[in-house]
């Protein structure tokens, strides 16, 4: 809800919220939230980004709460799962591991669950534990959330499940409307600091400091005009200089100004912002909205991500910028902010080719980019305008045959201008960068000093994928050109199976869904859920429950159809079976009961297995077989439904799906290979 319009619609929705909002429940289980699983998808419908993060399904707006923590970056965001439009807010979740390859995970915040109007904010990772709230091994995550009243929800399992603190008792209230608090760590002052818009008196932000995170005090207030909801408050080196860092404050509109932060107080000398991005603002087909940079990232790089507001499909609505890199460089005009993509992008890379020293002119032979062909991809060009004379030149993207293409992207001479945005040559020279997906455009002008974030519906058929190298009205040096195709992003990764495994994961047979428990298989006979990865001699072991029917089995040396496989099994005849096709090769007799959680772990050394069963340091099964060297992993279900949770691949110590805060109650207990290990002269418990 991101109009100056729509203010008033959105105190209405507020009441009405509150008004049919049930009794709030107990908080942080995931098995409560009743919008998950997603519907299932491969990402591939008409317009869907390949590389640019959008939900499974439903509607999202605002980044909410970007973080980094043990490896895995947290992608949060203003979200409805019921619907294509502006609705209920939740806040959506999603991981990824190199800002690329994202996860979509369970809601991390459900109304009814979580106390409040669940609107934007940020988040910390409270690692020196100044709030107490750690409660485990874990740090907290600690999410801010909420209007009229900054509301906590926190973590203690790395960010699977979120509870509320003091039943969501506002710990911060600024005057008049308030909202999307964005909370960090100010080193100087070895304090955390809050950032919350508000209208009192006008547009502006409130300060406060904290030494916990939960007790606030107020320090100061930033007041103007322009600065609308969303605000977000960033140190950056000038021209990449450490001993000379300014800070920049912006609002949802990518409106900025730099200055000076004390801890208490942001101070500047500028009398107007500038954008630091030219896309669309506005609510219905605006194309960059509600930025938020990312907590804790390594490298203390400023990174940010943005909400697209027009890119739609037939199941989801919204789609979020690539991640790009903020930086804050010196030019004639003064003090100047700078966007580029992230360089983990480049992982997507498939194939490159390069042209140099061209000279570009209205005949279309002297276009070396005519024949090629691209779906999503990405394009550095280099012009030198000594010498030239066309008026306008750049490319024609999506291009067919018949002259039509569904975007053009131009330079113009004259006007100094790139797709319509101000961009000055340096050195007498232009530099794009141009990022094509199917439903978004990103443009970046001489080393991200331009940044123009669009929507656009690319027509993805074949005869429309051509790309044209233009000239208008006379010539133009190219000095060097690269395309770069770009594959997708999606399918590496699963959104509740804890998993150590390469993705992206193949269904074989069946029907393979989502659940709080993990992934759920159900077939009439055999079905099978294969990873990429593959191996050898290996440890393999994961978590089975047999939900109804027959029997459910990890798979191990697979080939691509399950054709050829080894594959464990637990079975409610009453055995535990190592099979391959036509063979039994080995049983062992156990009762196994469907609803029940049984643990297997197999050790494959050459021809000899070893089945290990809940644990038990006595192999079940020690066999041997020499017909399959090596494969795919996976799990298998065999008529009916079985769910599968905490897939590892040669994984040592305690593996378990219970959320983290164990302690000991008597005795000595250490982590070993092998798992958990307890010593005690009596009784002795973790709990």
């Amino acid at each position: 809800m991101k109009t100056r319009m729509r203010r008033a619609v959105t105190a209405l929705v507020v009441l009405s919220l509150m008004l049919l909002a049930p009794p709030a429940a107990s908080a942080g289980e995931t098995a409560d939230y009743p919008e998950f699983p997603y519907p299932d998808t491969g990402y591939t419908e008409p317009y869907r980004g390949q590389f640019h993060f959008s939900p499974r399904s439903g509607w999202m707006n605002d980044i909410n709460a970007p973080l980094y923590y043990k490896g895995t970056y947290h992608l949060f965001y203003q979200h409805n799962p019921h619907g294509l439009s502006w609705d209920t807010m939740h806040w959506g979740h999603a991981t990824s591991t190199d800002l690329v390859h994202w996860v979509q995970k369970p809601v991390a915040l459900e109304p009814g669950v979580h106390p409040g109007d669940l609107w934007s904010g940020g988040g910390v990772v409270d690692s020196r534990n100044t709030s107490g709230l750690r409660t485990g091994t874990e740090d907290p995550i600690v999410l801010f959330t909420g209007t009229n009243g900054v509301r906590i929800a926190y973590s203690n399992d790395a960010g699977r499940t979120f509870q509320s603190y003091d039943d969501g008792r506002p710990v911060v209230t600024p005057a008049g409307t308030s909202r999307d608090a964005k909370v960090f760590w100010h080193q100087p002052s070895q304090r955390w600091v809050m950032v919350v818009w508000s209208d009192s008196g006008g547009n502006g932000v409130d300060l406060y400091t904290s030494d916990n995170l939960l007790d606030w005090t107020y320090r100061s207030r930033f007041a103007a005009d322009w600065l609308y909801e969303c605000p977000d408050l960033y140190p950056l080196p000038v021209d990449g200089d450490p001993a000379n860092v300014k800070w920049v404050l912006n609002d949802a509109e990518g409106e900025y100004v730099v200055g000076d932060f004390d801890g208490l107080e942001f101070t500047t000398d500028w009398t107007a912002p500038q954008r630091m991005d030219q896309g669309r603002t506005t609510f219905g087909d605006g194309t960059f909205y509600a930025g938020l940079t990312f907590t804790h990232t390594p490298g203390d790089r400023i990174v940010q991500m943005a909400w697209m507001p027009s890119n739609k499909g037939s199941v989801w609505s919204g789609s979020a910028t690539v991640p790009a890199e903020l930086g804050l460089r010196s030019s004639g005009a003064g003090l100047r902010l700078t966007r580029e993509p992230v360089t983990e992008l480049t992982s997507l890379r498939s194939t490159t080719s390069s042209w140099y020293d061209r000279t570009l002119t209205t005949d279309p032979a002297s276009d070396p980019l005519a024949g090629v062909s691209a779906d999503t991809y990405e394009i550095e060009a280099e012009f030198d305008l000594t010498g030239a004379t066309a008026t306008r030149f750049g490319f024609d993207l999506h291009a067919r045959s018949d002259g039509t293409e569904d975007r053009r992207v131009l330079y113009d001479r004259a006007a100094q201008t790139l797709y319509g945005a101000p961009l000055s040559p340096v050195d007498g020279r232009v530099r794009m960068r141009l990022l094509v997906d199917r439903g978004q455009l990103e443009i970046f002008g001489n080393d991200g000093t331009l940044s123009f974030s669009d929507n656009v519906d690319f027509d993805s058929s074949t005869g429309s994928r051509g790309i044209r190298l233009r000239a208008e009205g006379g010539s133009v040096k190219l000095v060097s050109l690269k395309l770069h195709h770009l594959g997708s992003a999606w399918g590496t990764g699963e959104s509740t199976l804890e998993s150590n495994l390469a993705g992206p994961w193949s269904p074989v047979g069946g029907t393979w869904t989502d659940t709080a428990g993990g992934k759920r298989g159900t077939a009439t006979g055999d079905a099978f859920h294969l990873s990429e990865q593959t191996a050898t001699d290996f440890t393999y072991e994961g978590d089975l429950r047999i939900l109804n029917g027959t029997a459910a089995a990890l798979t191990f040396r697979a080939n691509t159809d399950a054709t050829q496989h080894y594959s464990a099994t637990i079975d409610t005849n009453g055995l535990l079976k190592l099979w391959r096709p036509g063979k039994t090769i080995a049983t062992h007799p156990t009762t196994i009961e469907p609803g029940r959680t049984y643990h297997l772990r197999i050790t494959a050394q050459g021809p000899r297995i070893r089945i290990h069963l809940n644990n038990n340091p006595t192999p079940a099964i020690d066999t041997t077989d020499s017909t399959y060297t090596t494969g795919h992993l996976g799990i298998n279900t065999f008529n009916g439904t079985s769910e599968f949770q905490n897939i590892r691949l040669n994984k040592t110590g305690f593996c378990t799906n219970v959320a983290a805060g164990w302690n000991a109650v008597g005795g000595n207990w250490s982590d070993t290979a092998g798992g958990k290990r307890g010593t005690a002269t009596g009784d002795a418990f973790h709990l």
